[in-house]
């Protein structure tokens, strides 16, 4: 018997994916060396491959990703923050594949209609989540400027961190026991890189939810015009 798709989670989970592998794209050609370049776009690859997957599962995914309204998306507002220097991606990086591989695991290990997918890309997020790690510590530990760089990071995208642990209908986990897991690995990293925890508040100004709700930062209106352009501008075409 085919496990019912909970269609609200499955678009959290999808948006997720999707709006920061089209983040991590937007470094190509501008990665600081070139392995970089081929490590985040290999990490958009899999984001990719993801959220194809559960758009799929809710609609149709081209019509999903490129033609509803940025009010529609369902996405954290953390995955949607701009690049900013490389220090800022690896921050949100480290910050979003933590919580994503300790979801993926939970996910993995029970029945429902996620366990296939979570039991395939659990690992693919867990070098999403050492490559974050091993450039935090690189970053954190390494010279004045590149210390004070991350450190800047951490703590500018600390308050979109709090969202995720709202708990999504469908996905039956303990919401609680993730966010202190996710809280002690991250707080491990931190001071492993001698870097600081944030001490602001994890939430921001919305406390309803935000980019679950639909309600999103400046930034995400522009990404999303650059990245429906195409398809908006040539509707139906075959390619």
């Amino acid at each position: 018997m085919t496990a019912t798709v909970p269609a609200t989670a499955a678009l959290a989970l999808g948006d997720d994916a999707l709006v920061l592998s089209h983040r991590l794209g937007e470094w190509a050609g501008h990665a600081p060396v070139l392995e970089e370049e081929v490590a985040l776009a290999n990490i958009a690859l899999d984001l990719l491959g993801q959220a194809r997957v559960l758009l799929s599962m809710t609609g149709d995914e081209d019509e999903l990703a490129y033609l509803r309204e940025e009010r529609a998306f369902r996405n954290l507002q953390l995955v949607e923050q701009p690049n900013g220097d490389f220090a800022h991606t690896i921050a949100r990086q480290l910050y979003f594949s933590t919580y994503q591989h300790l979801l993926y695991a939970e996910l993995a290990a029970q029945e429902g209609p996620f366990q296939p997918l979570a039991g395939k890309a659990v690992k693919e997020v867990a070098y999403h989540r050492d490559h974050a790690e091993q450039w935090t510590l690189r970053l954190g530990d390494g010279t004045g400027l590149s210390h004070d760089r991350m450190s800047r990071a951490c703590d500018a995208l600390w308050r979109f961190t709090g969202e995720m642990f709202q708990p999504i209908p469908g996905v039956d986990i303990d919401w609680a026991a993730l966010e202190t897991s996710w809280l002690a690995s991250v707080t491990d990293v931190l001071g492993r890189a001698t870097l600081t925890v944030p001490e602001g508040p994890r939430t921001g100004a919305w406390a309803a939810g935000a980019g679950r709700q639909g309600l999103h930062t400046e930034s995400f209106g522009r990404m999303l015009a650059e990245m429906q352009h195409l398809h908006r501008s040539h509707p139906g075409a075959s390619w």
